[in-house]
């Protein structure tokens, strides 16, 4: 099986759908006239910096989004990246998430537009509805929606449990079905209490584990600033060589979740994946552009910033003259840190690794939620069948091997991805509207 779904894999996520979804990108960049650039301004102070009625609302839609896409991978899957192609993989990381910028803008503006409000008077949207409502295809909202329901259990579950009784392992030596127990506990009571109690979970923890990683990055770098210029010189002279080009568009399809520090294919903020919008698509505003500016803030942020942070932390720890040829992902990540910090510094990323997963395990879980009251008519009862087993899943992951899991989530995922991507292109015509209603 593990070589049958390593075949499948590189089919779903050769070449052809990485251009599928990078020209989405660039297809409605183009469209909106650098909307992303024209208007960066605003999806900052429209959005963090907002004082409007519907800001609290918006901030919980965001949060939950992040908490699915800031994971583990932008912590050891940029390492991994890097020790694929090189420094100048980070360029076009970053270039990669300029265009996905406005890939999620369009994701989260139509998952607004199409939304609706189910049994508990909650706003529900996502790829599902704007497939059905927009394309008139259930069919296909339903094929996205078990998509979404099952890969809930690998990338945004189990992997995440499994990375987290990984880290208290190896930095503090609990046990692994300890750490299971006690994390599976936790996140009952917040999945039980539905997609309310996750929002408001999740509203907490990202800014707390966003704060605290950026935080100890900060230091690192402050301490080794004279770094710096260097590292920034070798991204930018290393990223047209043919190696740094094609690890960097790799790079940028780091998984937001890594096992023993091998990145797999799950892009890290989800751009084009269809899975963020379902959060999003839960915030009470008016418009589906206001909103979309969040989902341009939401790519920014966990990318542009967090991912580069970690990026940076490694290059100037390399500029040390540390030996860092033979470590990649979680390794690479924890040896660089442990260049200032000490053996303090693997401590810090594995409780980074701990936030982001359980962060990442939360959010998942409202994805989950929304696609099963979706298939099943907002069915109580198969929500809760679905809520008992997701949480059974977390302890499981906790203590087994996942290479199976990990490679089945990359294919369920690159079959999302690629009728989420499709429908965007169809539904464009919206994109325009909506922003033109936003600054009427």
């Amino acid at each position: 099986m593990s070589n049958f779904f390593e075949v499948i894999n590189n089919i779903i996520w050769g070449p052809a759908t990485v251009v599928l979804i990078l020209s989405c990108g660039v297809y409605f960049t183009l469209k909106t006239n650098l909307f992303q650039v024209r208007h960066f301004k605003d999806s900052i102070t429209k959005t963090i910096f907002s004082k409007g009625e519907n800001k609290e609302s918006s901030f919980k839609a965001v949060s939950a989004a992040l908490a699915g896409t800031t994971g583990t991978g932008n912590i050891a899957g940029v390492a991994t990246s890097i020790a694929l192609g090189g420094p100048g993989a980070v360029f076009w990381m970053i270039v990669s998430a300029f265009f996905g910028m406005m890939t999620k803008y369009t994701e989260v503006l139509l998952a607004v537009k199409f939304r609706v409000k189910n049994c508990k008077g909650e706003f529900s949207g996502g790829p599902m509805y704007y497939m059905e409502k927009g394309l008139g295809i259930r069919g296909l909202g339903i094929f996205f929606a078990i998509l979404l329901a099952l890969s809930a259990f690998g990338i945004g579950n189990m992997v995440q449990s499994n990375s987290v009784s990984a880290a208290l392992t190896d930095s503090f030596g609990i046990k692994s079905s300890v750490s299971g127990m006690f994390l599976t506990a936790i996140c009952f009571f917040v999945i039980i209490g539905g997609a309310k109690s996750i929002l408001s979970a999740t509203e907490i923890i990202v800014p707390v584990m966003a704060l605290f990683y950026m935080l100890g990055t900060v230091i690192f770098l402050i301490i080794n600033f004279k770094y710096i210029p260097s590292a920034v010189e070798n991204i930018l002279g290393d990223a047209f060589s043919e190696p740094c080009f094609f690890g960097g568009i790799s790079g940028f399809g780091v998984s937001k979740a890594v096992k023993f520090g091998i990145a797999r294919g799950v892009f890290t903020n989800e751009a084009g994946l269809g899975s963020s919008p379902v959060a999003h698509a839960s915030a009470d505003v008016k418009s589906p552009a206001e909103q979309g500016l969040w989902g341009i803030f939401e790519v920014f942020f966990d990318t542009i910033v967090m991912c580069s942070l970690t990026a940076l932390v490694i290059l100037t720890a390399n500029k040390g003259n540390q030996n860092f040829a033979n470590l990649s992902g979680m390794e690479l990540t924890n040896a660089s840190f442990e260049t200032v910090f000490g053996p303090a510094g693997s401590m810090f990323v594995s409780i980074s690794m701990i936030f982001f997963a359980v962060a990442t395990i939360l959010g998942w879980g409202l994805y989950g939620e929304k696609a099963v009251l979706y298939i099943f008519n907002q069915s109580k009862t198969a929500l809760f069948i679905y809520k008992i087993i997701y949480t059974c899943a977390i302890y499981i992951g906790s203590v087994m091997s996942l290479e199976i899991v990990w490679q089945i989530s990359d294919s369920l995922n690159g079959l999302m991805a690629i009728p989420n991507i499709v429908t965007l292109f169809f539904l464009g015509k919206y994109v325009n509207e909506e922003t033109k209603n936003l600054y009427k």
